[in-house]
């Protein structure tokens, strides 16, 4: 089914008769996946890193290009040596142009590039004696030229170890975003579902003690309950006015976050319900296997090897630096002519050959410098990168031992909670029939509380770290599956 379609049933299920949306912690992160700001950021980034590949990949590919001055117009006073060793000025005025279309191939293997070029040149003096023959047009039929640095540093070389690397880091860095999505979706859904049982709690108690007032205050006009007695559970009334009062405006500042993150549209006309998420999934995570899916399909593994391979170029680069030696080689046919046409009657041979050569004789060790600085930067990264795996796998390690933990803790607290609710329910009745005090039942109505909150907090940890092992590892223990497939 398109995932757009399942979207809009998921909104349209939601809404009920009364205009309310009741939402499901699932429905919540798939609502974040496709919609939220942070998902179209994290989509951009991915296309923004495909291209980037795209454009290495076209380096390696040849290119035509087609460059020229059409026309070049010149006027000026220019200098002529006589014979008796003065100087006189002459005017001059000339036209000229060229156009030049080549066929460029870089050489990967060696750093060089090898191009094929056709060129055509006109220059026409304005001034010229009518005997002179103007204008005069000179023609490349073609020409080879190769240029190769020798011992230079090779970027296209360099590029194909670090490059595919960089792509392949940017497409797991995708899915883990979208699993740091999830996770941000679940934390946002938690603070939303605990400032909806806070108000729950709060209105619960206002009630609450707004009857316990009533029947204080009965108590006390028949001179059963000392004042001191009331005017507590008058205090105790109006700070629970006070904590309905707060805790509505947490519910909508929450509310407000939650539907801003999954982008939806803040409506006057609609309220927000969540389900607290009970069901926990029932998975095992093997450490030997956590790990080893983490190394496979982590996007920081990649990035460790494509950094290793950054501080390798480097020094390569401070290496090449020092000798820097260059091959130009040129053959080709060219000719001059008083018309195009006969620019290419039996044209002469073109050859060229230069090595040019530059190396430092006495530089005050500034190459040795640079040299060295790469060494020492490359041990350093090897280094910082031994302790960054360190810090990953005890990051697993720590996440793999807390889960059985959690999930412990849901079913002792979820087991706290219905004694403290059994418990709240004796005390209230033994009050009412009035065999304890108020302070009793105020403990009791505070451990309640607590229970609930304790239990919901259990709940939002477990959850939290289900979705941080799928980001750690890219895989779906529960599911048995991978989150990432590698493609070419």
């Amino acid at each position: 089914m398109n995932k757009y379609l399942s979207l809009i049933i998921i909104l349209a299920i939601s809404f009920s008769a009364s205009a309310q949306m009741e939402l499901t912690l699932t429905d919540v992160i798939e609502l974040a996946k496709e919609q939220s700001p942070s998902a179209k950021s994290a989509e951009t980034r991915r296309k923004n890193f495909y291209w980037q590949y795209r454009s290495y990949k076209s380096n390696y590919n040849p290119s035509l290009n087609l460059s020229g001055n059409l026309p070049g117009y010149n006027r000026d006073y220019f200098q002529v040596s006589q014979d008796d060793g003065s100087f006189a000025y002459r005017s001059r005025e000339q036209l000229s142009s060229n156009l030049n279309l080549g066929l460029v191939q870089p050489i990967a293997i060696t750093g060089g590039e090898l191009s094929v070029n056709s060129s055509m040149n006109q220059f026409n003096d304005l001034n010229a004696d009518a005997s002179i023959t103007n204008p005069i047009y000179n023609s490349t039929l073609f020409n080879v030229r190769l240029v190769q640095p020798i011992f230079g540093f090779n970027d296209l070389k360099w590029d194909k170890r670090t490059e595919p690397l960089r792509y392949e880091e940017s497409k797991r860095s995708y899915v883990e975003e979208m699993e740091a999505i999830s996770a941000e979706a679940t934390r946002r859904y938690f603070d939303y579902l605990n400032a909806q049982i806070n108000l729950q709690i709060a209105e619960f108690n206002l009630a609450n003690n707004d009857t316990i007032y009533n029947i204080e205050k009965g108590r006390y006009n028949i001179g059963t309950t000392p004042k001191e007695q009331l005017l507590q559970v008058e205090l105790q009334l109006l700070r629970s006015k006070q904590d309905a009062a707060q805790a509505s405006l947490d519910l909508q500042t929450s509310r407000l976050a939650l539907r801003r993150f999954i982008g939806l549209q803040e409506s006057s006309s609609n309220t927000l319900q969540l389900a607290l998420p009970e069901e926990l999934p029932e998975f095992d995570v093997p450490l030997d296997k956590a790990l080893a899916y983490a190394k496979q399909n982590r996007a920081d593994y990649i990035e460790f090897e494509r950094r290793r391979a950054e501080a390798d170029r480097e020094v390569a680069r401070a290496r090449a630096n020092r000798v820097q030696t260059n091959l130009i080689a040129t053959f080709g046919l060219n000719n001059a002519a008083g018309t195009i046409p006969d620019t290419y009657v039996d044209p002469n041979n073109q050859q060229r050959l230069n090595l040019t050569l530059s190396v430092p004789i006495l530089d005050w060790g500034r190459t040795k410098s640079r040299v060295q600085t790469a060494l020492a930067n490359q041990e350093l990264t090897t280094y910082t990168l031994e302790q960054d795996i360190q810090n990953f796998e005890q990051e697993i390690i720590t996440l793999v031992n807390q889960l059985d933990v959690l999930r412990l803790q849901v079913e002792i607290t979820k087991k706290s909670n219905e004694v403290a609710q059994e418990r709240y329910n004796v005390t209230q009745n033994r009050y009412l029939i009035g065999k304890i005090n108020i302070t009793d039942l105020n403990i009791a109505l505070n451990e309640k509380d607590a229970a609930v909150r304790s239990y919901t907090s259990a709940l939002q940890s477990f959850w939290a770290a289900y979705f941080n092992l799928r980001r750690l590892t890219l895989y779906d223990f529960l599911n048995d599956e991978l989150l990432y497939q590698e493609k070419d």
